[in-house]
């Protein structure tokens, strides 16, 4: 259950995020309210699965899964230009974090 928290809480994390990219300095309200809820939330989840996993890998998986959504969105939405180097990179990261899970 604490992978799944992790996961969820990668998630949240590419959602403060974002939503704190969009909230122009924490001037507009909704992006606002949302990267407050989702970073309280997010926090919370990494120090749930840090209660049964170790520390270094629960960080890393947490940071690799909200950078790897918080870079896709970007590609997907085309705020960012998209590259194979960057799609590859993103890859990368995933792999590594699948990596952490499969050695634990």
């Amino acid at each position: 259950m604490a992978w799944v928290i992790l996961i969820v809480s990668g998630i949240l994390e590419a959602v403060w995020a974002t939503a704190l990219g969009r909230s122009e300095g924490l001037t507009r309200i909704a992006p606002t309210v949302t990267f407050g809820v989702a970073l309280v939330a997010s926090m919370g989840g990494l120090a749930h699965a840090m209660r049964t996993l170790p520390l270094g890998t629960s960080y890393a998986v947490w940071v690799g899964v909200g950078a790897a959504l918080t870079v896709g969105y970007a590609l997907a939405t085309g705020a960012e230009a998209a590259s194979l180097v960057k799609v590859a990179l993103i890859l990368g990261i995933v792999g590594c974090v699948v990596g952490l899970k499969l050695a634990h």
